[in-house]
């Protein structure tokens, strides 16, 4: 994939764990695998992995099997993993979260970036669901949960009588431990941990960069989505459980204060913040930043660059804190 923020000089040694025979780990989401509601750098490792290796990785919806059926699903439709995991992790919290992982990463120290390469996203089961609150809570006059049969075939979803939306599936957490000085966070928040970003644009064959800030990462992720648009204003999207398959690598040749993005189109940068004119600004500085560090531009052309062509989103408003990330075109550079 061409990535032209990573124009940096990589070293021999992160060359050298790319290119050797990468191996494929299979992790499903049982009692034992699983963090439910947080990061946390004291977390136990669920499974080991060499930086390069790929995890075949499955994750649940973000709800109790008591729920799902009160709201119209089958009991027999209810996964076994998931009736499981609710009725046996009693250690959970402050979030609502099923986070499969952690995973431990060798060679992963603070300070250097986990690349966390999407290489693809599937579904588990046939349904999702749509809650009601938010950010304009006083919307939901019907605020029961809606159960939403999903076309994994065609990928859409008829969402009401002659209204079908298509299905982007992507992990709406993906993250690592953040600094031991925080304690353990809830996964409800997101932060320079990455964590629960809802960011729709990072779908299978794009790539999340996260600053590391725990040896071996502790990498988790979850909080499937089925479709979502930006800002996820009453809460929820379409949230079903989801497998992935995914490689995470250890770049010691990059330095990130926040998570990044790459798409086949796009660079992302990303900000978060309880405030969302906070987390604007970090968004926009960490876009100069990327166009100084990789286009060699003085800070006032990379910020006049930011305003004519970069789009400014808001990614969520209902997680705590807000998210807003900014996305600059590859092709506009047509000469670097």
């Amino acid at each position: 994939m061409h990535r032209p923020f990573l124009f940096l000089l990589v070293t021999f040694t992160s060359s050298a764990i790319v290119a050797r025979a990468q191996t494929v780990h299979h992790l499903p989401a049982t009692p034992s695998t699983v963090a439910y509601g947080y990061y946390w750098s004291e977390a136990k490792p669920v499974l080991r992995i060499a930086s390069g290796d790929i995890i075949d990785v499955e994750t649940m919806i973000t709800s109790r099997p008591d729920r799902l059926e009160a709201a119209g699903v089958p009991p027999e439709e209810i996964e076994p993993s998931l009736r499981a995991i609710v009725e046996q992790v009693t250690d959970r919290g402050p979030g609502g979260h099923i986070l499969t992982g952690p995973v431990y990463v060798e060679g992963a120290e603070p300070g250097d970036v986990l690349e966390v390469s999407i290489l693809d996203v599937s579904f588990a089961i046939e349904y999702g669901y749509n809650g009601c609150g938010g950010f304009l809570r006083d919307a939901c006059g019907d605020p029961r949960t809606r159960i939403i049969r999903l076309d994994t075939l065609r990928r859409t979803a008829d969402v009401l009588p002659g209204i079908r939306v298509p299905l982007r599936p992507f992990f709406g957490s993906m993250g690592v431990a953040p600094p031991p000085a925080e304690g353990r966070v809830s996964s409800n928040p997101p932060g320079q941990h990455a964590g629960n970003l809802d960011n729709k644009e990072l779908v299978a064959g794009t790539t999340l960069f996260i600053p590391i800030h725990v040896q071996g990462a502790l990498f988790e992720v979850g909080d499937g989505h089925a479709a979502q648009g930006d800002g996820e204003v009453d809460q929820t999207a379409i949230e079903t459980s989801l497998r992935g398959r995914l490689q995470l690598i250890v770049r010691k040749d990059l330095k990130l204060s926040w998570p990044r993005g790459d798409t086949p189109t796009h660079i992302i940068t990303m900000g978060t913040d309880e405030d969302l004119t906070v987390a604007t600004r970090v968004a926009v500085r960490e876009m100069i930043a990327y166009l100084m560090e990789t286009y060699h531009l003085p800070e006032v052309e990379a910020y006049r660059l930011a305003s004519i062509a970069a789009d400014l989103r808001i990614t969520q408003l209902v997680d705590g804190n807000v998210g807003v990330h900014m996305m600059i075109p590859k092709a506009i550079f047509v000469g670097r």
